[in-house]
């Protein structure tokens, strides 16, 4: 239900001003995804009568988009080979260019300075993060050849003409240092927009790690309700009585994204 929160409020934040409303596949890490998630995930959108424009986009087609940047990065002097483990680091950041073993395997991290970077978050506010002091120097490519997502989601945003990015607030954190690395590629940043997570009666994030239920296809506009009261977009209570294609007609109309609240993690 959490990522469905997210999918309608993007959507209606696209539509409600004219926008386009894209789809992208985030399968970088092949061992930890599920093979079913890239055909679910479609079907689950289009049971709720969110339809994205275009085709989609699978980051695992990217690869050398990915390589171009890296190479860019490298040559500016700004990505570093990093062979320092876990056990290494001991908990600690890395902070500083180290010294590479050329018979390790490497990874390729990003050097950061110990700069605070902000930015204004349309339902969070202003939110600060010291990039040396509170995240390190960032992996870019991992030890095992597969690509960041920090590096990705800001090459793909960047590819596709992202404009407004609209997601969840565990993902709040991660903003500091994708606009730095927007800066050190001479992008342009996007506008953010997190949204309060769904959580379960422990106070956890709904997800597949914590055991949530599959959404329920057969209550789809039922589940498409619940996500507008979450967001406090105030729905009639008739409209839980109509199609998602209606629901979504009102929603779009009568979109409030200020009307979010900030405080609200919840349980649908």
């Amino acid at each position: 239900m959490g990522s469905l929160v997210a999918a309608v409020a993007s959507y209606l934040d696209a539509k409600a001003n004219d926008g386009v409303w894209l789809m992208r596949i985030e399968d970088l890490d092949p061992p930890r995804e599920s093979v079913e998630a890239k055909s679910l995930i479609p079907k689950q959108l289009e049971a709720h009568g969110l339809e994205w424009d275009g085709s989609i986009q699978y980051q695992s087609q990217h690869s050398d988009r990915y390589e171009a940047v890296l190479a860019e990065l490298i040559k500016a002097n700004l990505v570093f080979p990093c062979s320092c483990s876990r056990k290494t680091l001991a908990g600690k950041l890395h902070q500083a260019r180290c010294h590479h073993d050329d018979q390790a395997p490497a990874a390729l991290r990003l050097l950061v300075p110990d700069e605070t970077w902000s930015f204004d978050d349309r339902i969070y506010g202003e939110h600060k993060q010291n990039l040396q002091k509170d995240v390190g120097d960032q992996v870019l490519k991992r030890k095992d050849g597969l690509y960041a997502y920090q590096l990705a989601v800001v090459v793909d945003d960047k590819a596709s003409g992202i404009t407004h990015v609209v997601r969840g607030a565990d993902l709040l954190d991660n903003t500091e240092r994708q606009l730095y690395l927007q800066h050190c590629l001479g992008y342009e940043h996007p506008s953010y927009m997190h949204l309060p997570l769904v959580i379960n009666q422990d106070g956890q994030k709904l997800s597949k790690q914590n055991h949530a239920k599959a959404l329920d296809l057969s209550t789809a506009a039922s589940n498409l309700f619940q996500c507008l009261v979450f967001l406090n977009q105030k729905p009639p209570a008739e409209l839980a009585r109509v199609t998602c294609h209606e629901q979504l007609k009102w929603a779009i109309e009568h979109w409030q994204p200020r009307a979010v609240r900030p405080s609200q993690d919840g349980i649908i």
